[in-house]
Order: structure tokens, then sequence, then C-alpha cells
């Protein structure tokens, strides 16, 4: 069975996931078929928009498939990963210019590399079941993808807060993050993609959209934007109020990297100030770049999803021991290395 299915129906250009086992996880292939299929459709009369969907109720897209950057790191070989991330950012970076409408259905798990081939699309569906996150920290990397100028887009301070703590958003939290557009119900998809299919008429989505559910993080925007604007992690944490939201919070914070959160805030706040995706694709490409070699990647692959013992040795053990200087070595710029796209 194919990993991915890409082809013209109707109307439309339609790629599907299809590794519903692996929870649809990213393969280098499959970015490489996508990328391929977006610089064919570009320039296709024949394709009047693109849909983007998955096989499968529990996840659209739950990552990337990170075994064989796993394997090759702890073997030393770096250059395995910087080429996979490399060619994924300049895909993530196509589809985000892409001139056609581009339409992507997001049920259950999105995240890290799913959220790079569906939230820079023009029209994104949640629905019920959806659940958004970047949590790249928790395994030594930084929300990438582009994901960190969706968090830098955010309201207030809501991408420091989602990056760092790595939390996930339901349908009515990802449309109010700017991780989405509409929600429509799950059952409702089927009529939605035979319109679109027939019609390539992207505005049946517009017509298919529904009330989205209260978003719970919009009730939080008050409490994360007087928390989390600290110069750094450390001030972050210092300025924490002693209560139940706090606790969570900071328990949150503590559980991942901490190379990897300390780099996140200051990542976010750079590309704020940045219009274009291939500006943030470039600062994230800096510290995946030295992910394995000088960061916690390896070590935060074998604790989550080798051993699965939950109990990684960071190089920093806490965020406190993380300083300017730590954050300086990872996103300074990478000179003749730098990310070409």
């Amino acid at each position: 069975m194919a990993d991915i299915l890409i082809r013209k129906s109707g109307q439309i250009g339609h790629i599907t996931l299809n590794r519903p086992k692996a929870l649809n996880a990213l393969t280098y292939q499959m970015c490489l078929d996508i990328e391929a299929a977006l610089d064919d459709w570009a320039t296709d009369e024949a394709v009047k928009m693109v849909l983007i969907d998955a096989a499968g109720e529990k996840a659209f897209c739950a990552g990337g498939d990170i075994q064989q950057m796993y394997d090759t790191a702890k073997a030393g070989d770096y250059d395995y990963g910087r080429r996979f991330w490399a060619d994924e950012y300049r895909m993530n970076a196509k589809l985000a210019n892409f001139p056609k409408p581009f339409v992507a259905l997001m049920q259950g798990f999105t995240m890290g590399g799913g959220v790079g081939v569906s939230c820079h699309g023009s029209h994104r569906v949640v629905c019920e079941n959806s659940q958004i996150a970047m949590p790249e920290c928790g395994i030594g990397l930084v929300p990438d993808v582009g994901g960190s100028l969706l968090l830098a887009r955010a309201p207030g301070r809501v991408g420091e807060y989602l990056g760092t703590t790595a939390s996930r958003m339901d349908a009515g939290d990802a449309i109010f993050a700017g991780f989405a557009d509409y929600y429509i119900s799950f059952e409702n998809w089927p009529a939605l993609t035979a319109e679109l299919i027939k019609t390539g008429d992207w505005e049946a989505v517009d017509r298919a959209a529904q009330q989205a559910p209260t978003s719970k993080l919009a009730a939080m925007q008050p409490l994360i934007d007087q928390n989390f604007s600290g110069a750094s992690i450390t001030d972050v944490l210092n300025g924490l109020p002693d209560n139940d939201w706090a606790k969570t919070t900071e328990k949150s914070l503590r559980r991942n990297a901490p190379l990897s959160v300390a780099c996140t805030l200051e990542m976010i706040r750079r590309v704020r100030g940045f219009t274009r995706i291939e500006d943030a694709l470039n600062m994230e490409y800096r510290f995946t770049y030295r992910s394995a070699s000088d960061g916690d990647f390896v070590e935060g692959i074998r604790a989550a999803i080798i051993d699965k013992d939950r109990k990684p040795k960071w190089k920093h053990p806490r965020l406190e021991d993380v300083n300017s200087m730590h954050i300086s070595k990872m996103l300074m710029p990478l000179g003749v290395d730098a990310l070409k796209l």
C-alpha cells in the first residue's frame, strides 16, 4: 500500500496521507512527493485547487517519521537529518506560497510535520476530534516546518505558551490561535470532498463551515500574556503566580528539553518581526541543523520513542541552567551551511 496517494480528481489536485497505522507520519519520500505534486499543479490549468487529507480517523499527521534520523544521528551521521529538514522546509515554503487555494482537512492528531503540510494552506479545516500541537521541545527540537511563524502570529503571547509547553489545541483553540480557519463536523467531510472534486469551487468550504467550539485558550490569554512576557524562560518561571494554572504550566515547561524551551522562546520573538515563511524556516534550520550534534535531539528521541522510558538526560538538566550564550550558539547564522530555499 502506498504511503501517499497523489492524483488529479475531477477539478482538483488530491493528496491523501495513507499511513493510518503510523498516524500518517511523514517520511522523507512523502515530503519529496508532495513537493513534486505542488510543482506540477502550480501551473496546471486543469487543477483549480489542491486538497490534502488523510486516511483514518485518529490522525491527519502526527509528525515526521524520525526513526532514520535517529539511527543516523546516533551513529554520528548528521547529514541525513540536515538534508531531510532542508528538503522538507523547501516543500513547506512552496506550500505556503502556492498560487491556488489549498484546502487541508485535519482530523485527530496534527502535530509537527503534519502542521507543515496543512496549516500554511489557505483553507484549514478542523473537526470535533482535532488535536493540533507543536510538541518538538519534548524531543530536543524547536517548533519548525514554519510553525514558528504561526506561533509568532498567534494573539498576544499565546505562541510562546504553545511552543514552550507543547500544549495541544482543540478545534476552537486552533482557530483562535491561527492554526485553522473553519470548523466542519467530520461526518460532513465526504460530502465536502465530493463537491470540491466535482466543482473545484473552494468557496464550498465557506458554505460548509459551522460554528466553532468556544476556545479555552482564548479565556486563558490574559494569564498567558501576563506570564509569558518575561525576557527569558527563567524570568517566565520566576514570575509565575501560585495557582493551579501556573503549576500545570511549570510542569509542562520542565517536562521538555531546557535548551529547546529557551531557544523556542527566543526564536518566536525573533520570527515575530518576519513576514516571509522563508525567513522563519531559515531561523528554525539554524537550530535543527545543530540539534543532533550540539543539542538534545538524539536523547529526546531515545527517551520518548525508542526506549520510551520518559527519563531523558538533557545536556542542561534544568531550565535555569540555560543561559544566553547557549541560546546564541544554537541560533547563530550557519554561514555556508545556511538553508538555501
